[in-house]
Formats: structure tokens, sequence, C-alpha cells
């Protein structure tokens, strides 16, 4: 073995120490927020996850976590992620030096001095993605994005090692490996096809001359390949299956699955006689395609997976893919809608006046009554159909929800282009639609440069801070750390807010990251221009190609970074490759040796080495326990055999993982409000599970089914005065005569509520005998739950509610997350007692105005909960890192805390209110969440309990952090200034208040009135208002 062979596997490996220690030593010991939770639960028991599907990846994390026990399970998943993105280093430092090398052969024979340059190359450019933001966000949790940078590495680097050896024989083995590990890659993620057509132009590099045509060829034969995978094979197969399922099954009275095996049967025969004919007949290109046609399916077969297993209906069954057509469901990902990408409606798109609505596709449904598969919604009238004047090219602008389309109009600069036309009426009207010009400015300003470059940014020149950004100059931006370049983009930087200067995710890497990338960019290009050009194909098409194929709508849940990893990856290449530029620079006044050596140790102190000083505050989670503690919260919320209402990715996935895994409060069945709203969760709800009870619900499933009580009308029936009986209600919608229906918009007519005011009657003695009414309460409970539904209808999952509350009787206890919103209790808020994370239905009616919270306070229940259940994830015992997730998660138990403390004190149990607000303070410390508008809240009970001098220290400190926001505020120009409009006012009124109490409300000593006065007057234009001293 030579020098640089073994200087190459030495220091590949010596990377990949690097970053397993790195990524081993911050990985989050537990589940994490978002989907992680949902992942690790399905790995557990290898149940099916949301759509499409990430079969390889759940038994290749359930391997794992057969070494361990299930309160170490998560931890297990996340070694796997740590140790797939250390794998990833490994490949990406011997793809750099891969090019390297290339790059120094073209001046001669390798020398020490090249050796040594090719080295520093890949260990700076290893190490840069290393510490990279997005990458390292990925490789500590237990998510897929790990995973798949694997694969896009494993299958980049294959196609190197194939140009490598492309004239000896049997080098086409290295092509089948690549579409074998292409298949295995779809039960991970779809990312990794997007290395296809970087994959392509290396062959017709190396296998051809280069010419025009020959280029344009082999662009098009990229863009074939990859939409043959992602189109034809993906679904594509699954598609005939489907066509198969429904000439056997239903045409001639066959079993079901008769005709997919023998449609598998088929595609095996076919694909064995093609490999045979093409071996026979000499054509070795056509019998390698068919060759890698095969493995990719044979990889996708993990998907077999998901069937088997849902067949045997599991606990967590989503979309239920069971056969070819809920299969078919699954993997075109049916339940999140589609967007427009070439040609379509604007916001603001008038349907066809002659032709509104077409005929979308039937959904099929398999029926066991009847042994065939049955039109569960026959798709007639269902897809809207737009007035072509007023579709675009290009369309970006889609959304018509109000809140985005406020955003598409401020992103783009809308004016409109005037059409005139008619509305529903038949009047006249004019509406402007977005021109192709705006969508374009969108386009660029929204979805390429916040949406990308801005990530892009995070990753190489720096981070402002971690708070999700929606385009003002506070919040999410890059910067460079360099002061007057950031302040021709984000204004003042004299005086920032704390939410910036003391975020962890402050991060300043100076732009030499992106700077030493660029010169390898252009090193690269100048000196080996057709693989320049294959890196470029890879940082495009896993980047700019995402951003196209999107679409994506501003106002997004959460920040998007972690999609467009394997962009950063080959740019992580070029600023390896930026070493061996400089040190050829320095080689023209030196040696190549001192040149490799300096460029080498410097590149590695200025580029890694300030990533990782600057990121590993804001990307080590290695005592953070929080998305497991507070799953664990709400569960302890819930008294025994609770049905727990959530809504969100955030108060249901964390909740999934700590029953499936660890088996925690398996008693509480958690249903989640967004997934009740299809048919095949609410037959889910309709079983067992663990130690849960079926969900009681009366209507049948046939009625639930996709198509049918998807959106029901309310339309108030005069002959129904007062409240309505749930039950009465629920008989209703099944009834099939033609008066419980109303004609809609698509011309068929459809079940309707009848009435807004709805009641539910309460069995008294039932809830004094098991314990959920005290006996002193007795008198406070109502006959009926009365309410009115708000809004003109209700849709599926509502209904499914109704019907619960139709028919439990009040047998189990029934709970709404307190992070569910008011979207999600139907008009019920008025019945709920707050005893946790979670508020409990009773038929005790609030007082009105309380405190502008959902229902009332049982502080009995609500202080054992706080003060003996709850666990706090380690915020309260280490200097964890919390990031925003984990900080909105907090803002609900300030409002907890606040809540009971003040029942406390209105029941004159002082001490106990004085135990729950140096609980909450001690909890949740401002080193690890930072004061906000809810610990204002907080302070005021110190006050009123007397305790004036914890409460001065934290006055004080709220004092400070609101002032230097409204410092900032003023600092900057007032067309900067206006997107903080608001944020400014509440600033303001925080500090008034804050100083209203210590001066008036509960007066302190006039030295800290001064001093608070001091702080906050130069902020107000006259002073301190006189009423307020």
């Amino acid at each position: 073995m030579d020098t640089f062979k073994k200087l190459n596997l030495t220091f590949g490996w010596g990377a990949w120490l690097i970053a397993t220690i790195v990524y081993l030593s911050t990985i989050e010991p537990t589940t994490s927020f978002w989907d992680c939770g949902e992942f690790i639960a399905t790995a557990y028991k290898l149940q099916v996850g949301h759509p499409p599907g990430a079969p390889l990846f759940s038994m290749i994390a359930r391997f794992f976590m057969l070494f361990s026990s299930p309160e170490n399970a998560a931890m297990m998943v996340n070694i796997q992620s740590g140790l797939s993105s250390s794998f990833t280093i490994l490949f990406l430092f011997w793809t750099i030096t891969y090019f390297a090398r290339k790059i120094a052969l073209k001046s001669g024979e390798l020398t020490d001095g090249k050796i040594y340059a090719i080295m520093g190359s890949g260990l700076v450019g290893a190490l840069a993605y290393t510490f990279s933001d997005s990458f390292w966000f990925s490789a500590v949790e237990g998510e897929v994005y790990a995973m798949s940078s694997l694969f896009t590495a494993v299958v980049f680097w294959a196609i190197l090692k194939w140009e490598s050896v492309a004239d000896e024989k049997h080098n086409l083995r290295w092509i089948v490996l690549i579409a074998f590990l292409m298949g295995l890659s779809i039960g991970v993620h779809l990312l990794n096809l997007l290395a296809i057509p970087a994959i392509v132009f290396v062959y017709y590099f190396k296998k051809h001359e280069v010419t025009r045509n020959g280029f344009i060829k082999a662009g098009a034969a990229a863009i074939l390949i990859l939409g043959f995978v992602q189109y034809g094979i993906i679904p594509g197969i699954i598609t005939g299956a489907t066509i198969f399922e429904r000439i056997f099954t239903n045409g001639m009275g066959m079993p079901f699955n008769t005709g997919f095996f023998i449609y598998i049967a088929l595609l095996i025969g076919l694909i064995v006689f093609g490999l045979y004919y093409t071996q026979k007949k000499n054509k070795p290109i056509w019998n390698t395609a068919i060759l890698c046609f095969t493995v990719i399916i044979l990889g996708y077969s993990s998907f077999a997976a998901i069937v088997i297993r849902s067949n045997a209906n599991p606990p967590m069954d989503e979309n239920n893919p069971e056969n070819a057509f809920t299969l078919l469901s699954y993997l075109n990902r049916e339940q999140y809608g589609d967007r427009p990408l070439f040609n379509g409606p604007s916001f603001n798109s008038p349907l066809d006046r002659q032709d509104p609505y077409g005929d979308g596709s039937p959904v099929y449904v398999k029926d066991e009554e009847v042994g065939k598969y049955v039109i569960s919604d026959d798709k007639k009238n269902s897809e809207p159909q737009y007035d072509s004047r007023f579709k675009v090219l290009l369309p970006r602008m889609w959304n018509t929800e109000a809140p985005r389309v406020k955003q598409y109009k401020r992103w783009s600069k809308f004016k409109g282009k005037p059409i005139q036309t008619v509305d529903n009426s038949g009047k006249p009207t004019v509406i402007n639609t977005p021109t192709l010009a705006e969508n374009i400015r969108y386009l660029i300003t929204y979805q390429m440069d916040w949406m990308y470059f801005r990530y892009f940014m995070w990753n190489f020149s720096g981070r402002q801070n971690d708070t999700q950004g929606h385009g003002n100059v506070r919040d999410g931006n890059w910067i460079t750390g360099i002061k007057f370049i950031d302040e021709i983009r984000l204004g003042n930087q004299d005086f920032l807010p704390e939410s910036i200067t003391e975020n962890n995710a402050n991060n300043k890497y100076y732009m030499l990251p992106l700077i030493l990338g660029l010169i390898g960019f252009l090193f690269q290009i100048k000196s080996d221009k057709k693989n320049g050009f294959v890196v470029l194909l890879l940082f495009f098409f896993t980047g700019l190609a995402i951003v196209l194929y999107l679409n994506q709508y501003p106002l997004q849940p959460r920040e998007r970074d972690y999609a467009y990893a394997a962009s950063f990856y080959a740019f992580a290449i070029w600023i390896g490759l930026g070493v061996i530029a400089i040190a050829d620079l320095i080689a023209q006044k030196a040696n190549m040796k001192v040149g490799a050596i300096v460029a080498s140790i410097a590149c590695l102190g200025l580029v890694p080495g300030i990533m990782a000083a600057e990121n590993w505050d804001d990307h080590t989670r290695a005592e953070r326990y929080t998305g497991r503690d507070f799953a664990k919260n709400y569960l302890d919320s819930c008294a025994p055999n609770a049905i727990l209402f959530t809504n969100g990715d955030n108060d249901t996935f964390p909740l999934w993982y700590v029953q499936e895994v660890e088996e925690y409060r398996t008693d509480v069945r958690v249903v989640n409000l967004s997934l009740l709203n299809t048919d095949w969760y609410i037959e889910q709800v309709r079983r067992k599970a663990y130690d849960s009870d079926a969900l009681p619900l009366s209507i049948p499933q046939k009625k639930y089914r996709q198509g049918t009580n998807d959106y029901l009308p309310v339309v108030d029936r005069k002959e129904l005065s007062g409240f309505t009986d749930v039950e009465k209600v629920i008989d209703f919608v099944l009834s099939d005569n033609p008066q419980t229906k109303v004609p809609v918009g698509s011309g068929e007519s459809i079940n309707f509520v009848p009435t807004k005011r709805l009641r539910v009657k309460v069995n008294k003695e039932k809830l004094l005998k098991d314990g959920t009414i005290k006996p002193e309460d007795a008198d406070k409970m109502v006959d009926y739950i009365e309410w009115s539904v708000k809004g003109s209808y209700i849709l599926k999952n509502d209904l499914a509610v109704l019907d619960l509350l139709a028919t439990s009787d009040w047998d189990r206890p029934i709970y709404f997350a307190s992070t569910t919103g008011p979207d999600s209790y139907i008009g019920l808020e008025n019945y709920f007692r707050q005893e946790g994370m979670a508020y409990r239905l009773v038929p005790i009616k609030a007082e009105r105005g309380q405190d502008g919270n959902p229902g009332f306070v049982d502080s009995e229940i609500l202080y054992t909960n706080v003060m003996e259940k709850f666990q706090w994830g380690g915020m309260d015992v280490s200097d964890i890192y919390m990031d925003e997730t984990n900080r909105r998660m907090t803002m609900s138990l300030r409002i907890l805390f606040n809540r009971l403390a003040t029942q406390l004190i209105e029941e004159k149990d002082n001490e106990k209110a004085k135990e729950v607000m140096d609980k909450a303070f001690e909890v949740m410390p401002d080193k690890t969440v930072p004061y906000d508008i809810f610990a204002m809240f907080l302070v005021e009970n110190y006050y009123r309990l007397g305790e004036f001098e914890k409460a001065n220290v934290i006055t004080a400190r709220i004092v400070d952090i609101f002032s230097k926001d409204v410092a900032y505020y003023n600092s900057l120009k007032p067309e900067l200034q206006a997107a903080f409009r608001n944020d400014q006012q509440q600033a303001m009124g925080v500090l008034q208040r804050l100083y209203q109490m210590v001066s008036q409300q509960y007066p302190q000593s006039p030295e800290f009135q001064k001093e608070i006065e001091n702080k906050i007057a130069p902020y107000f234009n006259t002073g301190i208002r006189q009423q307020d001293r």
C-alpha cells in the first residue's frame, strides 16, 4: 500500500473518530420534539409511521434498540443517527481527497507536499461539515435525515470509485451497487434520489467525448432517470398492482390480493426474461439497466414491512396501508394535499364559471362484506377548475389562507394585474391577480433567499439566533459577525436585544467557511472543470431544485434547513478544495510541503475550529430530557383511563414514544384531533390499545369513510329552539332521510348539523361517586353542558368528538391538551378544569373573565401534579440549551404556574402559593428559559405574597431584558422598525406595568423605584406618566 493510500485511510478514519466522539458526546439521551418521538415509537415495535414511510430506517433503528432497555431505546436511535453522520464524514473525506488527488496529478506525480495538501483539504472539508449547523442538528436526534445523508455520501463516493475503475473489467458492478443503494434509500428518505443527475454526468464525462448535443442528452437522461425512479418505480409499481387487484378481485370475483401476487409474479418473470434475453443477445447496457431496475426494486422492497405490519393492525398504523390501494395513497402522501408547480392558480383565482369542478380519481376501500374493493369517495366534482385567465406560469403564490396571502403580498410587493370577471352573485368585479413577475419575485425573495440562501449562510457565514424568522431583521437571520456588513442588511447592531446576544445560537464565523468554499469552487472549476460541474449539479439538485419542487408557502411551522443538508455537503467539498488552492498559492513563494502544512493548520483553526467553538453550546443536547418529561407531564395530568385530545406534533409524538416504548401510562388514550379527520384513524381509536379501552363511538365506520361526512355545514333549523341534545344531532346526521341533507356547490347533497346550540346531559351521581366532582362542589354542577358551535361548519374530527360526547355517559375522563388551541375546543372551554398540562371537561361552568385562559383551576389536583409528579427535563438542574421549540413549550408551563399560584392566593393558602412560585423560578430559571412576559405575570404574585426581595430581583432582571428590547427597536430605521410595532408596544407595556407594581400597587423602597424609573424613563418620550409614579 503506497503512502497516499495509507494516509488517506488513516486521516479518513481519524475524521470519522472525531465526528463520532463529537456526535456521541452531544446526542440527546431520549426523544426530541417534532417527528423523532414518532420515528422511535414506530421503530420500537416496527409499526407504521406517517407517509411515505421509512421502513428501512425503522428496521435498522430496531436493531440498535435490541442492545438497550426500553428507557434507553431512544438514545440508541440517536446513536444510530450519530454514527450515520460520522460515517457520512468518512465518505466526505474520501470524496474530497479523490477530487484533490485528481487535481494534484494534473501537475505531475504526487509529492509529499501534494499529499499533505490533499490530506489537509480532506480534513478541513470533512470537519467543517462535521461542525456545520444543519448537519450537526440532525446528527444528534432520532430522525431520518442523518441516515439519508449517509446514503447520499456513499452513492456519490461510489460513482467516483466507478470512475477510477471505469476502464477495468466488471466496473459496472459499482453502478449496480449504486442502484441498490438508491433502492434502499427510498426506505429512509427520497432526498438521496437527487444525487442521480450528478451520477449521470460522472458516467457521461467518463464514457463520452463532451459535445453540445451529448451534454444536452445527458441532462435529459438524468432528469428522465430521476423522474422514472421517483414516479415510475415508487408509486408506479404499486399503481400497476391496484389495476391487477381490481381486475382479479372486482372483475373475476377472486379473493383479495390475488391480483397483487399475480402481478408480482409477472413482474419477476419479466425481469428474469429480460436478464436472460439481454445476456444471450450480448446487450450489456440493457442487461445492466434491467439489473439496476431489479436491485432498485429489491432495495425498495423494504416497504413490504409496512404492508405486513399494517395487516397486523398495530396501535400505530398511520393511513392503514395494508393493501395496494391504501399503500398507493400512503406513498403518494395524499393526506398532505398538493400544490401547483409549472402552471396553475394563484391565491385569489376564481373558479371557472362554466365548469367549476372536475372529477378526481375515485377512492377504493376494501369491503370484507361484499368481497370487493368498493368506492368510498367517487371524487365527482371534487377538483376545483380555475378560470384560465387567472392561471400563471410558475405559480408560486397559491395558498388561500388569509395570513399566508398577506405574506405573499409582502414578499412579492404585490400590486397585481386587474382582470374583470363576475362574482358569485353575477355582479361585475375586478380581481388583481399576481403577475408572472410577482411570482418570480416571491420565488427569489422568499423561497430562494429566505428559505434556502439564509440556511446556507447559517452554515457558512453565521447565525443570528434560533428564533424562527418570518422576514424581520431580529429573528433567524444569517450574519457575518462583521459589524458594518451586518448593519447594511439588519440595521443598527449597537443595541441588540438579549434574544440575539444571549442566544446560544448567535454564532459568528466571519464568512470564513464561505470564503474558503468559494475559493475551492473557483479552484475546481479552473483545474477540473468536469468534476466541478458534477459537484455543482449535486449542490443545485439538493438545494435550489428542492426549493422549486416544494413550492413552499410562508409562515412554515418550523425552520426547514435540515432538508438541504446534502447541498451543504457539496459545498463542504469546495471548502476542502479551498485548502489545496491556498497551499498552491503559498507554494509559489515557498515550497509545496510548507504551503500544505501552513494552509492546512491555518484553515483547520479558522474554519472547523471556529465553527466547533461557536456551535457547540447550541448543538449539545447531552443532558436534555424535555421531550420525554413533558410527554409524561401531559399523561400525568390525566386521571386513570382518560381520553386525551392533542393536536400537533409536539403534543402527540413524544406521548406516543413514552407509551409505546417506555410503556408509561398506557391507560390514557391519546387522540390526535388532526388525524381524527381521517377514516383510518377513527377505525383505530375504536380498537382497544394496551390498557386503554376503545372509544365508544356510535356512528358506523361506513359513515366515517373518506368522502362521507368529511364536512358538515351547520344550518340552524327554525323548529329547533334552545339547546339540542347531542344524541339527537347524531341521529339526525345518521338519517338517510333526504330532509337531513343540503345541496353543496359540487352538486351533491350532504349531511348537515341542524343547530349551533348543543348540550350533553350530566350524570351527576356518577361524577360524585367516582370523585370527579368533590362533594363540596356538587351544587356548582349544571344539569347540562351547553355550548354553541363556532363557525358555519364542522369537520369529521368535530363529528367524532360529538359522537364520543353523545355515547360516553361520563364513563371516562375527557381531557384536551393545553397546547391544542381554541379552535380544537369546539366551544367547550367554559367547562374546562385545568389539572396540569391538560384541561378536563367537567360539568362546572367557569366564571367569565377570570384570567383570559380556558375554564378554571382545581388547585388541589394541579398542586399535586405540579409539585409532586411533574418532571422538568433537566432545565431545573443543569445549564441545558433550550432551543426555540423547547422555549415555546415552557410558555404554557409559566401560565400554568401563574394560574395555580393566583388560585392559591385567592384561596388564602399563601404558603402553598409561595412554594409554587419558588418552584416556577427554580425549574425555569432565567439562564435556561429567559424571562418573558409570562414571567412578569408570575412576579406579581411574589409581590402579592409579600416576597418583595425575590420579586425585586426578578423585576430588575425583566426590566433589563425589555429595556434592551425597546432600545433596539428605537435604534432601527423607521422602515425596519415598523415590523416590530406590536412587540415594541408590548415591551413598553411590560416596563410600564412593572413600574406601576413597584411604585403604586406594591410600593418598594424609593431607591428601588428610582432604579427602575432610571432604566425605563429614556424610552418614554415624556418620561413616566404621573399616574404611574
